[in-house]
């Protein structure tokens, strides 16, 4: 098992980068707690509604409007574990992410392939996404493959499952998807268990985990909901990441856009803890600021370098594992 070498963390005299004085974290969480209490969230499915209901957050089933009060928030975060280990099919590849541990993945869900054969800029197909696979599986610092590209040669409604297939007979490390259904995690978590044995032991060896996005502002859709749901109820990993556009689907400013992208993490968090106390779900961000050019999220600026330095200066406050968007 690997255990990535602390940045940030006092005791190694890392390289650290802190956004916001405590003080002001503070600020934000108080700020975070108020939004979702008295603004609340858009929760789209039935069961999450009922979820939340049982939970002591106020639904108006009318408007789908969930107002979470902070007691309850609070305890979502306390319940979160602090530490998650990601299996891997070698065990020796498996990773433990915690507050202050770095490791890295590949970007995913690429939408366009140049093909190193032709030269064609096209679509991906299945086997692209085996070889990406293969090839993260050769680099040393790449420590986990997510997703690379979705198998456009495949049928839509089943693509996640052949794309997830073909990474877990392509490498051997962790492995990320993307499903957006409770279905998907379900067919999943069987092709998992035929290669670790049953549901006991892929929850000892989570080989494969999932992420959900929240749409800002302030909306959890039905994808996002089933997968957080059913992953708590298996207990395998799980990740929730806001993907707010400062300027655009949030406030303009840094602070403001952060404390939407931390009341919409925080409610998939806690719809996760409701769900069972203690389930794995890691704090994530690929927040950034729009393009006003062209509209679009501004991947790879300075804005979501600062935004994915708060989101793991916020998560280490929660003492909970972040996953963040890099250059």
């Amino acid at each position: 098992m690997k255990r990535n070498l602390h940045a940030g963390n006092p005791r190694s005299g890392g390289l650290s980068l802190s956004v916001f004085t405590e003080a002001e974290m503070d600020d934000i969480h108080l700020a975070t707690l108020e939004v979702l209490e008295r603004t609340g969230v858009w929760v789209e499915d039935d069961e999450a509604l009922d979820i939340c209901s049982d939970g002591g957050c106020r639904v108006d089933r009318e408007t789908r409007m969930v107002r979470i009060p902070p007691c309850v928030v609070e305890d979502a975060i306390r319940s979160t574990p602090a530490k998650m280990v990601r299996g891997a099919r070698d065990p020796k590849k498996r990773i433990v992410l915690e507050p202050g541990r770095v490791s890295f993945c590949n970007f995913d869900e690429g939408i366009m392939v140049n093909d190193l054969r032709t030269g064609e800029h096209r679509e991906p197909v299945l086997q692209d996404v085996a070889e990406i696979a293969r090839l993260v599986d050769a680099l040393d610092n790449i420590d986990m493959y997510e997703p690379a590209g979705s198998p456009t040669d495949r049928p839509q409604e089943t693509a996640v499952l052949h794309g997830t297939e073909a990474a877990l007979h392509n490498t051997t490390k962790v492995v990320g998807t993307e499903a957006t259904s409770a279905w998907e995690v379900r067919k999943v978590i069987e092709m998992a268990t035929c290669l670790v044995g049953d549901e006991d032991a892929l929850r000892d060896n989570p080989i494969v985990g999932f992420g959900v996005c929240p749409v800002s502002p302030l909306k959890l859709p039905r994808d996002a909901t089933e997968v957080i749901v059913e992953c708590a109820r298996h207990g395998l990993p799980c990740g929730c990441l806001s993907m707010a556009m400062s300027g655009g689907s949030s406030p303009v400013t840094l602070v403001g856009t952060f404390v939407q992208h931390n009341a919409e993490v925080l409610a998939g968090i806690t719809l996760s803890q409701l769900t069972t106390c203690g389930a794995p779900i890691d704090y994530g961000s690929s927040t950034t600021a729009m393009d006003l050019r062209l509209a679009a999220a501004s991947v790879g600026s300075p804005e979501l370098s600062l935004f994915s330095a708060a989101t793991a200066q916020m998560a280490r406050r929660y003492l909970i594992p972040s996953f963040v968007a890099g250059l």
